[in-house]
């Protein structure tokens, strides 16, 4: 089993993925403070400074000033404002992954066009075959 284990591991997609999710979680901590800290604040600056998260209904029929006042004294509360919130952040991180994942596509397109120029001209530079040489001399041969 140990052995089944270790050969599991090995294997390259295993590895691909271990980096992955890796890569990943540094990716979501530098996202979440693009959002965070720079993008949530224009967008703040363009509403006037709406948040959400405060908006929220409390289940025991009480009135409280504040979400955290309800949470506080353990009302049953219906957080609408923090959904809100969740879904435009989510949104705002989608988009921001979206251009991330354009940007990087469009640089990697650039390289593979600049490789293929770069056969294209090896290819031009290159002399005939020797099928292709072989090929003319037997159809020069045929017309003389």
């Amino acid at each position: 089993m140990i052995n089944e284990f270790r050969d599991f591991i090995a294997r390259g997609n295993v590895m691909d993925m271990a980096v992955g999710i890796i890569i990943g979680a540094a990716f979501t901590a530098i996202v979440t403070s693009l959002v965070g800290d720079l993008i949530n604040p224009i967008i703040a600056l363009f509403t006037g400074g709406i948040d959400f998260s405060g908006w929220f209904y409390s289940l025991d029929g009480e009135t409280y000033s504040s979400l955290a006042v309800a949470q506080e004294a353990g009302a049953p509360v219906f957080a609408v404002g923090n959904f809100i919130m969740a879904i435009i952040n989510f949104l705002i991180v989608a988009f921001v992954v979206f251009l991330l994942v354009k940007m990087v596509n469009r640089i990697k397109e650039a390289s593979e066009r600049k490789e293929a120029r770069v056969e294209a001209k090896e290819e031009e530079q290159k002399g005939p075959t020797e099928l292709e040489v072989l090929l003319e001399i037997r159809d020069a041969l045929k017309k003389a």
